[in-house]
């Protein structure tokens, strides 16, 4: 028996989902870099270096936590990008909310990281980072119960 061909019916709000996820992937990142840029010529931290070098860099680990606060995004920018655009076709306001949680949270993720005045173990979540997780958990889910429906598991 071959295999069914599914007709996707995309819905009125997915509009939602496709200006955060499409703008938004874009526009947070490029503002979080800000930080960054600020941060090269405060701690004078010359191109090509992405990160500072300790012993080189007076303020090495300063720098770095605003590098690595940044950076943090990208580890998961794709993939919830995808399950936020796969779940959205179920349940779009609910993920492009839950992408705005998380693109919010990365950027509250990378202000606590780069706050100084915390210490590093945990600043990340003393700002509000951890409301990321949120976004991803919708999008995961959302992508999951899609796939689930698409199977006729439920």
């Amino acid at each position: 028996m071959p295999d069914s061909i599914f007709s996707i019916n995309v819905p009125s709000d997915y509009g939602y989902v496709v200006l955060i996820v499409g703008v938004g992937s874009f526009v947070v990142p490029t503002i979080m870099g800000s930080a960054v840029m600020k941060a090269r010529k405060e701690f004078d931290v010359q191109y090509p270096n992405l990160y500072a070098t300790p012993g080189h860099h007076k303020m090495a680990d300063d720098f770095n936590r605003v590098q690595r606060g940044h950076q943090a995004i990208f580890e998961s920018l794709t993939s919830v990008s995808i399950m936020s655009l796969l779940g959205g076709l179920k349940y779009p306001r609910l993920n492009a909310a839950g992408y705005g949680l998380y693109l919010l949270g990365s950027h509250y993720f990378l202000r606590g990281y780069a706050d100084r005045t915390l210490d590093v173990k945990m600043a990340r979540y003393q700002r509000g980072g951890g409301i990321k997780f949120i976004g991803v958990l919708v999008s995961m889910f959302s992508t999951i119960s899609l796939g689930g429906s698409m199977l006729g598991w439920w």
